[in-house]
This record gives C-alpha cells, structure tokens and sequence, in this order.
C-alpha cells in the first residue's frame, strides 16, 4: 500500500482499521444515510446481519470510533439514544458510499472469481505428480 495511497505511518494504518472494522464502514454507511443521526434501533435494522450484541460494542466511544460524535440520551417518548457523526466523521460520506456502491456494482463478479478459483483448487481437480503419487491440495 504504502506510496501508492500516501500511507505515511503506522498511525495511518491504525486508522483504517478503526473505519473498516469488521463492521464498521456498514454503521458509517447507515449513518450517512440517515444524514448523520440514528438510533439504535434504526442502525440495527440498518445494518444487514448486525445482532444487538454485536452493535453495542461497536457504538461505544471506547470503541475507538473516532468519527463518532457520541450518543445523546432522548427523553421525549420513546426514550432512546440517537448516535451521531462528528464533523470529520461526516467527511467519510462520500468515500464510503463509493465503497459501498462499487461493492454492489461488483459483488457478483467477485462471487463468480472465487467460485472458479475455488473450483481450480477443488480436490477432485488435484493434479498428478511426476512420482506417479496425487499431489496435495496447497490450501
């Protein structure tokens, strides 16, 4: 990666794994799309696949979530907490979407590539070997 995308530091590094956690860049992307605020259930049913015990953590500022602004205690009915971006956290909107939006666009190409690869490598597929033996699968 390193000159190619002006990774610097270690500390850039860090950072990325901050935003692209395991989910992550799918919580910034529903915030986004609820223009920066959302509470938690909102976000759940946001976010494909997310358990609330997998959310939680993932919402706490120790968290190392950074882009988030926090989350605001609402008293009016129904109670709740509303989660939302920091002005920096805002400016990941429209990377993200491109992200997103290029993962849609090619999901199903990438699906296809690794069921070939996966077919090349299958074990019916192993090739012979000069000893007359099968060689092994290199997985």
């Amino acid at each position: 990666m390193g000159k190619s995308v002006g990774m610097s530091s270690r500390i850039d590094r860090v950072l990325l794994d901050q935003i692209a956690g395991q989910w992550d860049l799918l919580i910034l992307s529903a915030l986004c799309d609820h223009e920066g605020t959302a509470r938690f259930n909102l976000l759940k049913r946001s976010v494909p696949g997310i358990s609330q015990k997998m959310l939680t953590p993932c919402l706490r500022p120790t968290a190392g979530t950074k882009w988030l602004g926090g989350a605001s205690v609402l008293t009016e009915s129904p109670v709740g907490v509303e989660y939302s971006l920091t002005k920096l956290g805002e400016t990941l909107h429209a990377p993200v979407a491109a992200l997103c939006q290029w993962t849609s666009n090619h999901s199903a190409a990438v699906r296809d590539a690794q069921k070939s690869f996966d077919a090349r490598r299958s074990p019916t597929n192993r090739t012979q070997s000069g000893s007359g033996t099968i060689a092994p699968n290199p997985r």
